[in-house]
């Protein structure tokens, strides 16, 4: 499913944030990377999800080498992949209710209307009634917003999902219901998932195996 080999990345190339790491997730499978806030991993996770160029090393997902990242990786590569990222605020355009930032990757691929009907089964999946559906991100909670973003990154099937410390900011009880939500579509669509975080008790239960960053190796 994902092969990144000797990985070399980062923002200023005089100063790459992670070096010659190495990592896979097989088809199906759920990989947890665990490292302290700042290693690198979540620059890691950004080029497993296409979102970043390493400036050094191969990605392969589904078999085939990526060429292009962002909006030049092909259509198909690119919808393969579901983010949820740590830092939901970050992550929403606040001029979005909370619905039409569920439909938004149907909408950039001009799929709204034939992806409506799963939408709003993501919407109930993940808690969200149709009141919190008509607000804005200013007008819900971290926990909230965070549930429309893993729905948002479930719209289009993904085959592999990264989740860069998800529940980080969430409590307790919203984290087992997010976890749950990604597990059952994990269980449904066979999907591959490479959860990033801090909390090694956490992956240890979610994760089929969990890998230290940053000797990530596959």
């Amino acid at each position: 499913m994902l092969e990144l080999s000797r990985i070399t990345a980062g923002y200023d190339r005089r100063a790459p944030v992670i070096r010659d790491v190495s990592l896979t997730v097989a088809d199906g499978e759920a990989v947890g990377l665990l490292g302290p806030s700042g290693c690198g991993k979540s620059t890691l996770a950004r080029v497993a999800a296409l979102l970043h160029r390493p400036e050094a090393g191969t990605v392969r997902l589904a078999g085939e080498t990526v060429r292009g990242y962002r909006f030049r990786a092909p259509r198909a590569l690119r919808t393969s992949v579901g983010v949820v990222f740590q830092q939901p605020r970050l992550a929403a355009d606040p001029r979005l209710t909370l619905r039409e930032l569920i439909v938004e990757p149907a909408a950039a691929t001009g799929r709204s209307r034939e992806l409506a009907g799963r939408a709003a089964e993501l919407a109930e999946a993940t808690g969200l009634g149709a009141s919190l559906l008509r607000r804005r991100p200013h007008e819900v909670s971290d926990g909230q917003l965070q549930r429309a973003c893993v729905a948002r990154a479930l719209l289009l099937s993904p085959t592999l999902l990264v989740c860069d410390e998800m529940t980080a900011m969430l409590d307790a009880s919203t984290t087992a219901a997010l976890v749950a939500v990604v597990e059952e579509y994990r269980r449904q669509h066979d999907a591959a998932l490479l959860a990033v975080g801090h909390d090694r008790v956490l992956l240890r239960r979610w994760c089929d195996r969990v890998t230290e960053f940053p000797t990530a190796e596959g």
